[in-house]
């Protein structure tokens, strides 16, 4: 490369089939628990542990206590970043792990009530003291990201490439709780197909804990399953639908081309 070369933003995957987008929203939506950085007073980062799930449009929801060193740091600069490792046997640093970008705002109102019903839905035992009042909901909206997915395998994305628009997914979003309830009540069998046929994961009792227009959320105990959709969805009736032929798909047969 000579200097009048333009030189690329990052490194490039050493496999140019790698779908690093893919994988850096598997590990976005996928990822139950993450180190989160944020600025001390005198500007020095601190690095803590925390539990995440996701809103619908990809951004990172977290717990907090008001005596955790983390919320006072949040309340002084609104800057964070959260490393989410998907870890494994072996070398840890063959695993895929991305760092996400972004501000933090605690929630109130009508968005705390979404963020508590979807972080809830992946941490079921944090109930116990998620309503205590020193207790709060932040939402990490994303900047940005960087992804490492193993040796040579790396990519850097702008808010774009990690997040979910929600235009015109208003209907879908509006069905979420009850779509989860039906899926969880009546469709266990279709939920483990999609968990073992689709994911790849082990057998269990797995559950749908959220969905959104791209995938569907699924957790077994402590772990956690992404159903990426063949195609974007914005409507409960195309939920049906897609959801139908992920199921087909599971049991042997082939997703009809559209």
């Amino acid at each position: 490369m000579t200097s009048a070369e333009p030189r690329p933003a990052g490194p490039l995957p050493i496999d140019p089939a790698y779908d690093a987008a893919g994988e850096a929203k598997r590990l976005l939506r996928a990822t139950r628990v993450g180190s989160l950085g944020t600025l001390g007073p005198d500007g020095h980062p601190i690095v803590t542990l925390i539990n995440v799930a996701t809103d619908h449009d990809g951004a990172l929801i977290f717990l907090t206590s008001q005596l955790s060193l983390h919320t006072r740091c949040l309340e002084g600069d609104a800057r964070a970043a959260a490393l989410l490792a998907q870890g494994g046997k072996g070398d840890p640093l063959a695993h895929p792990r991305l760092t996400a970008l972004g501000r933090a705002e605690r929630a109130e109102g009508e968005t705390r009530a979404r963020l508590r019903r979807r972080f809830l839905a992946r941490h079921p035992k944090s109930a116990l003291y998620a309503d205590f009042p020193d207790f709060s909901f932040w939402r990490l909206a994303l900047l940005g990201g960087h992804l490492n997915g193993g040796f040579a395998r790396a990519a850097t994305f702008e808010a774009a490439g990690l997040t979910t628009p929600l235009a015109g997914a208003e209907s879908l979003i509006a069905a979420e709780e009850s779509a989860l309830a039906h899926l969880n009540e009546d469709h266990a069998e279709a939920l483990r197909l999609y968990a073992t046929r689709l994911a790849g994961e082990a057998d269990g009792a797995w559950r749908a804990t959220g969905l959104d227009p791209e995938g569907l959320d699924l957790a077994c105990g402590d772990r956690c399953a992404r159903i990426v959709f063949p195609r974007r969805i914005e409507d409960p009736g195309a939920l049906r639908a897609v959801l139908a032929e992920l199921a087909r798909t599971a049991r042997g047969g082939a997703l009809p081309q559209g």
